[in-house]
């Protein structure tokens, strides 16, 4: 058995079917094979078993989860029942005034609602679809009522040079929360990297912007800014340590330590509909397979940071050297940095960025 890891946040893939195509989507490329989805009494179930295990917060998110509206009431009341913080992760479009009320009076405590651009013709662009007027009605929506509010916006090469423009649309509405994120290339975000993927001078920019407007801001709106890793020395933590704190339930019961893990091919991952998810999260190989720092090579392994970054992203390593035991070439320690220095050089020399794919299911 391994190091008793306690989890403390769970994300609730509740479906994989959305309404928009947004080509920076972080789900998994093969969208088909997650078409059976759990139904509510096993996701009851499930939360009933990550409150056990101590799980504190639960994240409802996709796809988009207010495609299943009824499971999103149903399991927002037993999050609240057995004692967790519960977020909805939504793009808005189907946050109608019922759905919403519903949805407090079952106990919900955070919405995040995205926006792909600050602008309509960009965002509608972005997202495949003309919903922009119809997120903003959201947000406004949710705004004036007694629940916490996110706004999130991923940030590209497409996007990033409008940051400032986010923010002061999130001002407007009276938002108090901005979530900027530059897109982790990931799932669909992975294939339209070099479409997506900023210079960085436009990353350098935009932190700049955003520094700004937080000083300026400090004590009305707090805002978090995910910088883009591949122009950083070092890697982001992977989920601050694979298996050490968050895991993730896909719509047909796989469990994952995070997000992105299903890109792991040589990485066999259970399902809740065969073992329970303390046996999973105790003790399943793929949950054990990069805990710690046992399994980690050099540099890594003397490295003083090695408790810091956990050697980055075990998916990102993965997705550029197709093995997840390597130190994650975004960190400048990695013998092969190079592939990711001739991803950015590349991006760098591109007078236009290559065409992005849309996100399909």
């Amino acid at each position: 058995m391994s190091a008793p890891y306690r989890p403390l946040s769970l994300l609730a893939e509740l479906t994989y079917r959305c309404n928009l195509q947004c080509p920076y989507c972080y789900n998994p490329l093969d969208l088909r094979a997650y078409r059976r989805e759990l139904d509510a009494a096993t996701w009851c179930r499930v939360l009933d078993e990550a409150a056990d295990l101590g799980v504190l917060q639960v994240h409802f998110s996709g796809g988009e989860p207010t495609l299943r509206p009824e499971e999103c009431v149903a399991l927002v009341r037993r999050a609240r029942e057995r004692g967790m913080y519960s977020n909805l992760i939504t793009q808005g479009t189907f946050l109608t005034d019922d759905l919403l009320d519903r949805l407090l009076d079952a106990g919900l405590d955070h919405i995040q609602i995205s926006v792909q651009a600050p602008h309509a013709e960009l965002a509608d662009q972005i997202a495949g679809a003309r919903v922009h007027q119809r997120k903003i009605e959201a947000l406004t929506r949710v705004a004036r009522r007694p629940v916490a509010l996110t706004l999130n916006c991923v940030l590209h090469r497409h996007n990033i040079d409008q940051v400032e423009d986010v923010i002061a649309l999130a001002e407007r509405v009276g938002v108090r929360r901005v979530e900027l994120a530059n897109a982790q290339l990931y799932g669909w975000a992975y294939r339209n990297r070099l479409a997506l993927l900023p210079t960085r001078e436009q990353v350098e920019r935009a932190r700049d912007r955003v520094r700004e407007a937080a000083r300026r801001l400090a004590g009305r709106m707090e805002i978090t800014h995910v910088l883009a890793d591949y122009y950083e020395p070092y890697p982001k933590p992977c989920m601050n340590g694979w298996g050490q704190m968050f895991l993730t339930v896909a719509p047909d019961g796989r469990v994952f330590p995070c997000p992105a893990a299903a890109a792991i091919t040589t990485l066999r991952f259970e399902s809740v509909t065969e073992k329970p998810l303390a046996w999973i999260w105790h003790e399943s190989e793929s949950f054990n397979a990069y805990r710690g720092v046992g399994w980690m090579p050099e540099p890594c392994r003397s490295c003083e940071r090695r408790e810091v970054d956990w050697g980055g992203c075990r998916c990102q390593a993965f997705l550029l050297t197709g093995d997840a035991g390597l130190t994650d070439p975004a960190c400048s320690k990695s013998p092969l940095h190079a592939l990711v220095t001739r991803i950015t050089e590349a991006i760098t020399a591109a007078p236009q960025p290559a065409e992005l794919i849309p996100r399909r299911m």
